[in-house]
């Protein structure tokens, strides 16, 4: 009995005593706390990636199909020298701006409207109605794109580039919506009657008012909207037509051509993109203020 409550007593002095050392740095407490996501994020996510550049400057045999895992830059030779892909990749970062620049038009006075007009129960409401096109499948959405913008459809356009950039900057809207929504409710309401009484009208307060202050909150949103539009080869592949992407590109590499190795070099390309894209933001400053 002596030997098994000294024990006790010793485990719960351990334990008072870990309790403490966690209660006295944070920094450690933080750690513990953040070491299984950041496993998980290091094995499922920068593995795969890792993996991805790797397969990239291996080759494929032309006549088994066989991996052959010797080091090569060909694939990315051929990127840079094959002028349909360079075409491809343009096209594709013009269709990321494009929706980009579309869903910003749109979202910016929706999100103002949500977030300073109306008030705090229509405000939810209208928060649930931009979440309720999440809800439904992606394919359901194109599809629907599909049957307006056929020849005897509602809009009958046909597809195209046109309608691609329809179909995403449809599907990505809320992903602008909801950022810009966020960072306008946390703009003071203060700073609009300041600059109203200073006597700035309404241009000059969205100017130098509104928009500096909103600006990371516009980022937040391009990032969601430009990167998933970069990477999308679903939607090209329902109205796209004849239309090539990035994504396509990839997906027929994997596919039919069963050229692993060039998919995953073409892959790296909106992979760079981004990232290109991510340090001229940070440039800017918007990043830190998100």
């Amino acid at each position: 009995m002596i030997t098994r409550r000294g024990d006790e007593d010793m485990s719960g002095s351990l334990r008072r005593r870990a309790a403490a050392f966690l209660h006295r740095h944070a920094r450690v407490r933080l750690s513990l706390l953040l070491s299984a996501p950041l496993a998980w994020l290091g094995l499922a996510y920068l593995g795969a990636l890792a993996a991805l550049f790797v397969t990239a400057f291996w080759s494929t045999d032309t006549f088994t199909g066989d991996l052959v895992k010797t080091f090569t830059l060909a694939n990315f030779q051929d990127l840079a020298t094959g002028e349909v892909y360079r075409t491809i990749a343009l096209r594709s970062l013009g269709v990321a701006v494009a929706v980009t620049l579309i869903d910003l038009v749109i979202a910016f006075p929706m999100a103002f409207a949500m977030a300073k007009l109306a008030s705090p129960r229509a405000q939810r409401w209208l928060v649930i109605l931009v979440l309720t096109p999440l809800w439904a499948s992606y394919l359901v959405k194109a599809y629907a794109w599909r049957v307006m913008l056929s020849s005897d459809g509602v809009l009958g356009w046909g597809y195209g580039l046109t309608a691609t950039i329809l179909t995403l900057s449809y599907l990505w809207l809320p992903y602008m919506i909801l950022p810009i929504y966020a960072g306008l409710e946390r703009l003071p309401n203060s700073l609009l009657d300041a600059a109203g009484d200073l006597g700035a009208r309404g241009w000059r307060t969205f100017r130098t008012v509104v928009w500096p202050l909103s600006f990371p909150a516009v980022v937040a949103g391009s990032i969601f909207t430009f990167s998933l539009s970069l990477g999308d080869y679903i939607a090209v592949k329902i109205v796209g037509g004849k239309s090539q992407l990035i994504g396509n590109v990839v997906y027929d590499n994997i596919g039919a051509a069963n050229n692993l190795p060039f998919a995953a070099a073409v892959a790296t390309v909106p992979v760079v993109i981004m990232l290109v894209y991510l340090a001229a933001v940070r440039r800017t400053g918007a990043l830190e203020n998100l």
